[in-house]
């Protein structure tokens, strides 16, 4: 949910009494601290074990931070629309109940979204892993110099890309920070990733569509303070010259319910304003 969102925690507890009504098991703690709807706290291992359906109320940025609670669990999720963007919380909040109905009653479609997984090694240690929904970006710091990234896929030598940084976005992530870098818009389904340099050193240095079943090898080739590795924008690691970087499809998917009444190409036009 939203954090220290007044309505959110509101449509939190009406939520939450709307599906114990209908015996539905809630797991987790919409509660704020004066209790007005309290429930049971669960830590995160219990709560990736039970959960069947995520109500998530908020923007991209915490559906984004959901994908990291399904742990190996492909979880249904609904996403409800309290932020400013939406390309993922497609439902507005009076279409909630409505949608939540439907769910109960098995008329509803799934949009499987693809997600990567991550590996951050120096040399033969394992720094750090994760999954990520939209992308994983190596950058620079405001004072460093230009960075140099080897990329490769399955082995094969791609280039050495020179620019203040580098994104890999799934289609999800390519309408995020590859599309203000200058990367396509990927439709949802297309089984590819992009790999879009930040303000490449060389204009011939474009972005690169290739196909989500490669493996992906990023490694810092020069000296530069300041570099950091970050997973969907929330999680950063600071990398040093020859940390390599692992990416590869993820064997899970993100699960949304799909609107009826929309497609992705209404999302595009009503956020990115064409036509108008």
């Amino acid at each position: 949910m939203k954090p220290n969102h007044k309505e959110a925690w509101e449509t939190a507890c009406e939520l939450a009494a709307w599906l114990e009504t209908r015996g539905i098991a809630l797991i987790g703690s919409p509660h704020e601290e004066d209790e007005i709807c309290p429930i049971e706290d669960v830590g995160a291992e219990e709560f990736q074990k039970k959960v069947d359906l995520i109500v998530v109320l908020g923007g991209d940025g915490t559906m984004i931070s959901t994908a990291r609670l399904i742990g190996n669990r492909e979880v249904l999720v609904l996403g409800i629309n309290y932020g400013s963007l939406g390309y993922l919380t497609e439902f507005r909040i009076e279409e909630m109940f409505g949608a939540l109905e439907e769910i109960l009653a098995g008329n509803y479609e799934t949009d499987r979204r693809v997600m990567l997984e991550i590996e951050h090694r120096r040399g033969a240690e394992l720094l750090g892993t994760g999954r990520v929904l939209n992308d994983v970006v190596i950058n620079k710091a405001v004072l460093a110099r230009i960075i140099e990234i080897e990329v490769s896929l399955n082995d094969l030598f791609v280039n050495n890309f020179r620019a203040d940084g580098l994104i890999v976005a799934t289609p999800t992530g390519s309408t995020a920070y590859s599309l203000s870098a200058g990367g396509p818009i990927v439709y949802p389904s297309m089984n590819a990733v992009v790999l879009t340099p930040i303000c490449p050193f060389t204009l011939t240095n474009r972005p690169i569509v290739i196909p989500d079943t490669a493996e992906i090898c990023l490694r810092l080739k020069n000296e530069s303070d300041g570099v950091v590795l970050t997973l969907d924008g929330q999680i950063g690691y600071q990398m040093q010259t020859n940390d390599c970087v692992l990416i590869r499809k993820s064997p899970l998917t993100f699960n949304l319910v799909q609107p009826p009444n929309r497609n992705y190409f209404d999302v595009l036009r009503n956020k990115l304003k064409w036509g108008r």
